[in-house]
């Protein structure tokens, strides 16, 4: 079995990951409030966690890993949404949760095994803040339930500050009925119109913390093995959810935290409160396939900021062009059935490494290149396929990846013949001809990129569509 090693926010160290049960193994990652749809920088985190699940199940089996990715359908956007559409907030959520699931679809985000709603706990979450407050840990105050941080000494732990800290440095809500400045709401009352529900404190809906907290419980179970999220939740998020969970069931939440970096837009954290949002729906429309967003996102080391911008687009087109150009190549020949390749497991267990991933991927795709028997070919190209599969790529068709599938034979034929003769003019230094070859396919409507493992091409209307 090969070892996993996790970077864990709480401890500010690196770990060798431990299960507390190799046949259940839990995580749960902070999914979208659907109040619209979501942008690449929320799918950083959906991607990264993806590749941790694809790795967790890989190491210990598909069907011993428990991954819960909930989403958020009660918040006062979506009851803005609602009430400006003048419908039901259910018409809003399951209108954007259709959305994001067909973006992470095309992302190549594996489903969750669970995805909790906010709105089917509601008596989880009720039955949670009553044991709160009998347990002195929260107090009533004009309609809403609060935390008392006070009540809780290892408040600040996650986040490494002091109570006096976070107070200011945080968007905390000045209110008069709050005990202490720091005090956040796991209930409230609903104002006029919004949807409530009934609890024994009084009829109303949750704060966002409490959400999580009930659902990480009712799916997963009251401690979990990895806690993910972007660092934007360290504080105050899952610094709150650790509080109530802890004083709720006596034990910790999670046992290891998470936090991905952010996608950033030039120096700017891209954002819908800036306006320097894009989404993948866009990219696609644009002719940029899911998988390309895909690489882009993992190019850089989860826990550091990437910035996205079209050099980024491009070079990952350009490598999984590479990529999908040798398994073209290699189309007639049948992979062998192998396992993850060692290189690429190693790099991934190294707190998800994916640059190393990466270079490991394409050391695999130079073997391949040079295979010359047929058992190294089918060797090799097993090994890709295995690599991509953990990592979330090459899940296309070669011809279908470069938009050639329906192309007549006879073309395709013709097209390879001369790219054939382009690239023994070029080894011969004949440039003159190789440039003369280049016109004719040109004229062919042909796009060409010469890649170190040869030149691979697709139709240009498919590229400028």
């Amino acid at each position: 079995m090969s070892d996993i090693f996790l970077y864990d926010t709480a401890s500010r160290s690196r770990r060798r990951f431990v299960p507390a049960d190799p046949q259940r193994v839990t995580m749960y990652v902070c999914g979208p409030t659907v109040y619209g749809p979501a942008h690449i920088g929320n799918f950083r985190p959906a991607v990264v966690f993806d590749v941790l699940f694809r790795l967790l199940r890989e190491v210990y089996g598909a069907d011993h890993v428990a991954y819960a990715r909930n989403f958020t359908d009660v918040d006062d956007k979506i009851n803005a949404a609602a009430a400006q559409e003048g419908v039901d907030i259910s018409v809003i959520t399951e209108r954007f949760t259709k959305v994001y699931h067909d973006d992470s679809a095309a992302l190549g985000i594996l489903r969750p095994t669970f995805e909790p709603a906010a709105t089917a706990h509601m008596a989880e979450m009720a039955a949670m803040i009553s044991g709160l407050i009998e347990a002195g840990h929260a107090y009533q105050a004009e309609g809403h339930v609060l935390f008392s941080v006070k009540s809780h000494a290892a408040y600040g732990k996650l986040s490494g500050r002091s109570l006096d800290e976070m107070i200011a440095g945080a968007r905390v809500e000045v209110a008069p009925y709050k005990k202490d400045a720091a005090d956040f709401v796991l209930w409230k009352p609903s104002k006029p119109g919004e949807p409530e529900w009934p609890a024994p404190f009084g009829a109303g809906r949750p704060g966002w913390h409490i959400e999580c907290s009930a659902m990480i419980a009712s799916t997963l179970g009251e401690t979990i093995d990895i806690h993910g999220g972007g660092i934007d939740l360290v504080f105050p998020h899952h610094e709150n959810e650790v509080a109530q969970s802890m004083c709720a069931h006596g034990k910790p939440l999670a046992n290891y935290w998470l936090h991905n970096g952010f996608l950033a837009m030039g120096a700017e954290k891209m954002s819908k409160s800036l306006g320097n949002v894009i989404r993948p729906s866009e990219l696609i429309a644009r002719g940029i396939k899911g998988e390309v967003i895909r690489y882009g996102l993992l190019t850089g080391h989860y826990r550091a900021p990437l910035d996205w911008n079209d050099k980024l687009i491009e070079q990952s087109r350009k490598a999984l062009d590479r990529l999908y150009g040798v398994l073209r190549r290699l189309g007639d020949v049948e992979p062998a059935d192998r396992p993850v390749p060692g290189p690429v497991l190693e790099a991934l267990g190294d707190d998800l490494n994916t640059p190393k991933a990466y270079a490991a991927l394409f050391e695999i795709l130079a073997r391949a290149n040079k295979a010359g028997t047929h058992e190294e070919q089918a060797n090799a190209k097993g090994e890709l396929l295995a690599a991509g599969r953990v990592l979330g790529f090459l899940q296309e068709n070669p011809d279908s990846w470069f938009g050639v599938d329906g192309l007549d034979g006879g073309m395709r034929a013709r097209i390879d013949a001369l790219l054939t003769d382009r690239q023994a003019a070029r080894v011969n230094k004949d440039y003159a001809s190789a440039d003369a070859l280049r016109t004719q396919i040109d004229a062919l409507g042909v796009l060409v990129d010469d890649t170190p493992e040869g030149p691979v091409w697709r139709m240009k209307a498919i590229e400028e569509a």
